[in-house]
């Protein structure tokens, strides 16, 4: 008998087709695609201006979930998922001026990051003990995000969610990489001890050494943010100094407000003088000396005499050295500088800002995006650049730290100020380009983190708010509203001692990421050991 086409593809379409899956199975398939973006929401919920820090628990309790076991296909896949529900709502604020491409673009290149972290996560979840490997795993993921590519973006780093939370005080032990360490071996901890305790419920069978590590998990975190408590203090060690804090305010929001630059500087003048009419008056103390934020001058006081003027009136009337942040040009570099100006003396010591902000300070691929689009240029016309000596200014012999607002982000830019002698630290700072977004929320909690984590004193002035003065424990005693010019005084103690995060400086964030290493390591091996035994 001869088979015809015809006669094949009759039986074919006669053969009985299996049924379409539920709904409900269909459903279920993309249950960890949604609870990964779910968790990666939860752990932005859990960042100021939100006093809700412990949510970042059970946001990586549910991302411990969703990656154990999995291939790392599709650990990489769920973890971009993970990295986009994070931050595409934690960096909105960096599309509120230029629109929405520059924003999705980078939080699609900041969440490969975590697509790989995901994949590592799974990998490392097969180990014994792995919620130690797993967290190791995250913070490695942050290391490499705040390095590459242009210097890195820490923003976001799990710690700086952590101002308000119980692990504060683990930023005195070993900076941001232990303090976010802990918080997620304690949600991955949280994660397997569920999971136990539904497998036992299951199978009525404990596996006492992985439950021991998934209670360790969780206990050790707690017990040794308890114990770190006893590094933060307020004490004045060097005595004290009265600081005040100036928040000249800005014409208006956005990007226009660089054009507006003697305006600016002329709001900051005269919100000094009503701090010397308060002090004449009684209504202040005497501060030791007064701290201007970032761009409180744009016009070069170097160059334009009538900005020279202001500026030197302004602290004459006070009758303190002032601290201006301004824009310089010398020697045909341009450069974002903290100058300290004595009422007599004129300009006396300046700090050069390092670590400047890619795209805002400078144009990294400069031809190709003039190419994409001519307006994305215009916007830096020319690149700042890049200081290389530590800001510490020596005021009356109170040596004053200084990271200009970027650098409060980037670990090693405080703790040189400390180990060069900063008895307190200001971080100056100009969001008034970011309008009234959580941005300047988010910068000031990495402020209070910093203070614990060197035990210092932190004064934050900025243009347009949020101003502030933090005090070594983390806590804020003052602070300005947003867009409203106003002062704030107040006595700060000096510190001279070192925590064990200022000491140990990189080391802590190093072991982590050979603990990383060594997990994936060894899973690798251990893989390629188990498929050649199935194939043998």
């Amino acid at each position: 008998m001869t088979v015809t086409a015809t006669s094949v593809d009759e039986s074919d379409r006669l053969r009985p087709r299996p049924a379409p899956a539920p709904w409900g199975a269909r459903l279920m398939r993309l249950a960890p695609a949604v609870a990964a973006a779910l968790a990666g929401l939860l752990l932005y919920v859990s960042f100021p201006p939100r006093t809700l820090s412990w949510l970042a628990l059970p946001a990586f309790a549910v991302l411990g979930w969703v990656l154990r076991g999995r291939g790392w296909k599709a650990a990489l896949g769920l973890g971009y998922l993970f990295g986009l529900g994070f931050l595409l709502p934690l960096l909105v604020w960096t599309g509120v001026e230029v629109g929405p491409v520059p924003w999705v673009a980078l939080v699609a290149v900041e969440a490969l990051f975590v697509a790989l972290v995901g994949a590592g996560i799974a990998v490392v979840s097969k180990l014994p003990a792995w919620p130690v490997w797993a967290a190791a795993v995250w913070i490695a993921g942050e290391a490499a995000r705040a390095r590459v590519p242009f210097n890195g973006f820490p923003w976001g780093k799990v710690a700086f969610g952590q101002a308000d939370g119980v692990f504060l005080p683990l930023a005195a032990v070993g900076g941001t990489p232990v303090l976010g360490f802990a918080v997620v071996l304690c949600g991955f901890g949280l994660c397997e001890a569920v999971r136990l305790a539904v497998e036992g419920r299951r199978t009525r069978v404990l596996r006492r050494p992985a439950a021991v590590v998934a209670l360790l998990s969780v206990a050790v975190p707690v017990a040794g943010a308890l114990a770190a408590r006893s590094l933060v203090s307020d004490e004045a060690e060097d005595g004290t100094a009265t600081v005040a804090v100036i928040q000249g305010n800005v014409p208006r929001s956005g990007l226009e407000f660089n054009a507006q630059r003697r305006a600016v500087l002329d709001y900051h003048a005269r919100e000094t003088l009503r701090l010397a009419a308060d002090v004449k008056a009684g209504r202040v103390a005497r501060p030791d000396f007064v701290l201007w934020p970032e761009n409180s001058s744009d016009i070069d006081p170097f160059d334009y005499p009538d900005a020279r003027l202001v500026i030197d009136s302004a602290a004459k009337a006070v009758g303190v050295p002032v601290s201006v942040g301004s824009v310089v040009e010398r020697d045909g570099r341009l450069l974002n500088e903290q100058i300290l100006w004595d009422p007599v003396k004129g300009p006396v010591q300046t700090y050069d800002k390092r670590q400047i902000q890619p795209f805002g300070e400078y144009l990294p691929l400069r031809s190709l995006l003039g190419a994409i689009n001519e307006n994305w240029t215009s916007m830096v016309r020319q690149d700042f650049s890049r200081g290389t000596e530590p800001g510490v200014f020596d005021i009356d012999g109170t040596k004053v730290g200084l990271a200009t607002c970027y650098e409060a982000a980037f670990d090693w830019a405080v703790r040189d100020t400390v180990t060069h002698g900063a008895q307190l630290i200001s971080v100056p700072s100009n969001n008034a380009t970011f309008d009234r977004s959580e941005m300047t929320y988010q910068q000031l909690a990495m402020s209070r983190i910093r203070a614990v984590e060197h035990s210092r004193a932190v004064t934050v002035p900025v243009t347009s708010g949020v101003s502030a003065v933090i005090m070594p424990d983390g806590r804020i005693t003052q602070r300005t509203g947003m867009f409203v010019p106003a002062h704030l005084v107040q006595k700060v103690p000096l510190r001279s001692s070192r925590t064990p995060a200022t000491e140990l400086g990189i080391l802590p964030e190093m072991a982590l990421v050979l603990l990383a290493a060594g997990g994936l390591g060894w899973a690798i091996t251990a893989g390629v050991r188990g498929r050649r035994a199935e194939d043998a």
